[in-house]
């Protein structure tokens, strides 16, 4: 068993010789950190990407009484949401994470090679494009590495706003505890209801909690446990079995680079489908002589009705005038192009509509030009999750090593493959060209048709043994005459 950090431990202290309890210390981390902004970006990112963003709370609204806004209710209010927040997600979590990635260990076809390919297969690189998801739009996303029933090593994917991490240093490397805070829906009766669970992650193990209120509840289901059982035995990891994946070192969602061109975005679209509706005020009617208004009856009437009173001296009889108010969509598509640039630019993404891809100039040099700024925050993605991949790693060998026997070989190196359109011509002409001067082994990893290095290395192999065996006149014989030979000693 293993103790609190000291400075963990250090915080307590402190917390209790202000009058504090622990639990109480940990209500009060948990209040602010549920009410803070960082979190609230998490939440924002979210749901954003799930299609709820500012557009749906649009009112159609106009200047009441005293000059306070209000709304208006019988005027057409369309929320148009064009979410190219969500596309530029799935853009870089697909570009660095949709194809798999290749584990390169000195030990070939070792046990420790399968064991490690067993882990790290097609079903978790999936769960690992899913945290990247999340790291994106929540700065930092979680995987928790536990022990099933049957023994075997999982990884679970958390959420980044469901983890409050108490770190033990500045740089964010090491945990000294964490809180889960996740929802679920309880049965009271036939009443269902919503409950917050709380899961007290330290060296020492977990324990668990209703949070409720603002209090921490002790959840009389579960019961406070070491991270795993071995034979009966209850064990824990050396360290807080909770690793985190960021999208970039400062932990920033992406949400906080675009979502104000976001709301513009939808903002836009919105408005001109209001203008251009029939029911809009694109045509104003003016009735001279029915008496004035004031200024708050104008406002209102012309919002309402589209439609306003005046009084003018000069006519003895009434009549009606039309004031026509001409929407001009090309204006709306000019800014609406603006727009989409601006979040592909702050949000470092790529135009697949650019003209370097679209004026057949697409040479290799264009389109790397074109995926420079995706390349800017790929690079930093990438190196994020190469140490998480790393801190994942010494569970996955202290589990082979303690639990299934297996020693690993070697270090683990974690070879991201980027999904760049590419021009094949020029990689496989560079390929060729490269015969002689580089290692088969380096070309064919960089041949744009290679899916598995080893898998493709052994193939070519037996493809040049089988022709020169082909090409051998006496191979055929030889082999013909020593099946003979054998039938012959059979006999």
């Amino acid at each position: 068993m293993f103790g609190l950090g000291a400075i963990w431990n250090d915080i307590i202290r402190r917390g209790s010789r202000s009058g504090m309890t622990e639990i109480e210390f940990l209500e009060e981390e948990i209040r602010r950190w549920m009410e803070g902004p960082a979190r609230k970006d998490m939440l924002t990112g979210c749901a954003y990407y799930d299609d709820h963003q500012d557009i749906e709370d649009k009112q159609r609204t106009m200047i009441g009484v005293g000059g306070k806004k209000q709304a208006v209710e019988n005027l057409v209010n369309y929320k148009v949401m064009d979410n190219q927040y969500a596309k530029l997600v799935d853009q870089k979590a697909n570009y660095l994470l949709a194809k798999p990635i290749e584990l390169k260990t000195e030990g070939k076809d070792s046990a420790y090679e399968r064991a490690l390919d067993d882990i790290f297969n097609f079903h978790y690189l999936k769960k690992l494009k899913k945290t990247g998801k999340n790291a994106l739009n929540c700065g930092i996303s979680w995987q928790l590495p536990y022990i099933s029933e049957t023994g075997e090593l999982k990884i679970k994917y958390i959420p980044g706003y469901q983890v409050l991490p108490f770190w033990h240093d500045d740089e964010h490397e090491e945990l000294d505890a964490a809180i889960r805070l996740y929802q679920v829906t309880v049965y009271e009766g036939r009443t269902p209801k919503v409950i917050t669970k709380a899961e007290y992650y330290t060296r020492d193990g977990v324990r668990y909690y209703i949070y409720d209120k603002g209090r921490l509840i002790p959840d009389n289901s579960m019961t406070d446990s070491a991270y795993m059982t071995i034979e009966g035995r209850p064990m824990n990891w050396d360290k807080i079995p909770l690793v985190p994946f960021r999208s970039n070192d400062t932990e920033h969602p992406l949400i906080r680079r675009v979502k104000c061109l976001q709301d513009a975005l939808n903002q836009l679209m919105s408005s001109l489908l209001d203008n251009l509706s029939e029911d809009i005020r694109s045509t104003i009617l003016v009735l001279y002589n029915y008496d004035g208004e004031n200024l708050d009856q104008f406002r209102q009437n012309l919002m309402t009705y589209g439609c306003v009173k005046i009084r003018r001296d000069d006519y003895a009889k009434g009549g009606v005038e039309a004031l026509h108010i001409e929407v001009n969509p090309d204006n709306y598509e000019l800014v609406q192009k603006l727009l989409k640039k601006a979040i592909i630019e702050n949000g470092r993404g790529f135009d697949a509509k650019d003209e370097r891809f679209t004026s057949g100039q697409a040479n290799q040099m264009n389109i790397q030009s074109a995926y420079s700024d995706i390349d800017l925050d790929a690079d930093d993605m990438e190196s994020e999750f190469q140490a998480s991949l790393e801190k994942l790693l010494w569970f996955v060998n202290t589990y082979l090593a303690n639990i299934k026997h297996i020693a690993p070989t070697g270090p683990v190196q974690f070879i991201f493959n980027r999904d760049m359109l590419t021009n094949q011509s020029e990689e496989i002409a560079n390929c060729k060209n490269s015969v002689g001067i580089l290692s088969d082994e380096t070309i064919i990893a960089h041949h744009p048709w290679t899916e598995d290095t080893a898998a493709e290395l052994e193939r070519l192999k037996k493809q040049k043994q089988e022709e020169a065996e082909s090409m051998n006149p006496y191979h055929n014989a030889f082999l013909q005459n020593d099946a003979n030979q054998n039938d012959a000693a059979e006999d």
